[in-house]
């Protein structure tokens, strides 16, 4: 399958607004609660709808940082070797932060 440049363009435009739109909430929220305390902390995200979308920001983060360290790797890393195992250990860092993200949000 032939890699499009318009599919990692949209597929960044498209995480990038999703991750404005949540901060811009979240940060709304916390300038809502200027003194939080832990529970208040707690009780925002034990709501699912809050998990979901704290689980769709962090994999937008992903695809996005997926998408600009494929570019940058593409652009800047000749030599293949090297490139594939950029590749690799960023791939498996962001899916070792994918399941991290996992086990804190349905831990609480």
């Amino acid at each position: 399958m032939v890699k499009s440049g318009l599919q990692d363009w949209l597929v960044q435009r498209i995480t990038a607004v999703f991750m404005v739109i949540y901060s811009v909430g979240l940060f709304s929220f916390l300038i809502a609660h200027p003194n939080m305390a832990y529970y208040e902390w707690h009780g925002l995200f034990v709501n699912l709808w809050v998990k979901v979308a704290t689980l769709l920001f962090v994999l937008s983060l992903l695809a996005h940082a997926w998408v600009g360290m494929w570019t940058v790797f593409t652009d800047y890393v000749k030599p293949l070797v090297f490139r594939l195992i950029l590749s690799v250990l960023v791939l498996l860092s962001l899916v070792a932060f994918f399941f991290q993200t996992l086990l804190i949000l349905w831990g609480v």
